[in-house]
């Protein structure tokens, strides 16, 4: 029997969805349709409804694999969900897998399960194993070795979760797991220990006692959406979920984690993001990892979410063998700000278990931030930042700039290595 609500209405009508993986899927997208009295699109916003141009290889793909599937599928979140690439026979007849790959698909227990859309797949490389993008989403036999560093929560996470689903780690901002679902695993991911794991479901309840909590701390103003990825529920429970936190008076901003404008950056409608704009101040951050994600796709769904005005940033994982040069950190966050969305952070890889084959030393970190200070726009440059394991937050950390003190001089180092001299004597009174 359903639940009742306050108004008399069911949990499900109110909310929009079951609470079922993969959310959202058979739900009409258009909730909120456009008022043609009211709306007036210019030309650019106009040429976004047009289906997106695609890279050849993602033609290529669809030609071979998804030869009647039609542009308006393809296109459709819901159908790229639905049709998730999750077992590893179906994975065989997309591309050639290396024998580590088919040992470690064939393990009855992978600390997580394996999903890539259609769509995502489409810009795997069939051949190469040690192509990036292919090692971020393909279970290799590496993620199930264990070392003595790491563990399965090593930021405290639920050590510091006073009621379920939620994080309260800084004073003033909290961590609010909206579900543990992903429409693609990255394997490498924080969350490993519940993320596939159908365990958290954005269930009314659930969050309402979530929102009840930050309702009561009035230190708490900002609170980040994540999980599990919150763009995975439909527009309909978004809409409700942000509905309920902007009523509660202390809480400034609302952020939303999320890595769909790479994987499925069909998910970013028109849509999607008149309803977004009804709750500002709203931002987001974003997940890109490598400089194949920024398709044209990815291009029109950050385009979309921009000129709605929400603040967009990327939060990017140092990964050995994926991202750790200059060359290839200095091409992605180019791409990053032609998009219109700012490198925010350059994360040093959380010890999660199974996680040794993926984390660089922070040496090559600072090398890879040296590379870039005073080479690329300082908007381009992230924060380079370690999330202490311990719970210790995040640490940020920098390329040594201050040389120490010649008289009342503090000697510098600027980024071709010169050294420079700022007075720094106490002012005069």
């Amino acid at each position: 029997m359903q639940a009742q609500t306050h108004a008399g209405e069911t949990e499900e009508a109110l909310i929009g969805e079951k609470a079922e993986e993969p959310p959202g899927t058979g739900l009409i997208l258009n909730a909120f349709p456009p008022d043609a009295a009211v709306i007036r699109l210019d030309d650019a916003a106009a040429r976004l409804k047009r289906p997106p141009k695609t890279r050849p290889e993602t033609r290529a793909f669809r030609r071979r694999f998804y030869p009647n599937i039609s542009d308006k599928q393809w296109h459709d979140w819901q159908w790229q969900i639905a049709n998730r690439i999750s077992a590893a026979d179906h994975l065989a007849r997309l591309i050639r897998l290396s024998q580590d790959e088919r040992v470690a698909l064939s393990q009855p227990e992978s600390k997580l399960p394996m999903g890539v859309t259609p769509y995502y797949a489409s810009l795997i490389s069939p051949d190469d194993p040690a192509q990036p993008l292919r090692r971020t989403m393909i279970p290799a036999t590496d993620e199930f070795m264990r070392m003595a560093c790491e563990a399965d929560d090593p930021l405290h996470e639920e050590e510091m979760s006073p009621v379920p689903g939620l994080v309260h780690r800084y004073p003033d901002r909290a961590l609010l797991l909206v579900c543990d679902f992903c429409s693609a695993y990255c394997r490498y991911c924080t969350r490993s220990r519940v993320v596939g794991k159908r365990t958290i479901f954005p269930s009314r309840k659930r969050l309402e006692r979530a929102m009840d909590y930050i309702a009561r701390t009035p230190a708490i103003h900002d609170v980040i959406l994540s999980g599990g990825d919150p763009l995975t529920l439909s527009d309909e429970r978004l809409d409700w979920l942000l509905t309920r936190l902007r009523r509660i008076p202390h809480l400034d901003i609302v952020r939303i984690g999320t890595k769909t404008p790479a994987v499925l950056p069909q998910r970013i409608t028109p849509a999607l993001t008149r309803m977004l704009k009804k709750h500002h101040p709203l931002w987001m951050s974003l997940h890109f990892t490598h400089p194949d994600e920024c398709t044209p796709e990815a291009y029109r769904a950050c385009a979309l979410l921009a000129d709605a005005g929400i603040p967009l940033g990327s939060q990017t994982v140092l990964l050995k063998g994926i991202n750790d040069s200059v060359a290839t950190m200095k091409d992605l966050v180019y791409h990053l700000l032609r998009m219109r969305v700012r490198p925010y952070y350059l994360y040093q890889c959380d010890p999660i278990t199974g996680s040794g084959h993926f984390r660089t030393t922070v040496e090559k970190g600072l090398e890879i931030i040296a590379g870039l200070r005073g080479f690329v726009s300082g908007y381009a440059v992230p924060n380079y930042v370690v999330d202490a394991p311990g719970g210790g937050g995040k640490i940020p950390l920098m390329p040594e700039s201050r040389l120490g003190y010649r008289g009342d001089d503090l000697l510098l180092k600027n980024y071709e290595g010169r050294t420079f001299r700022y007075p720094d004597a106490a002012p005069l009174s």
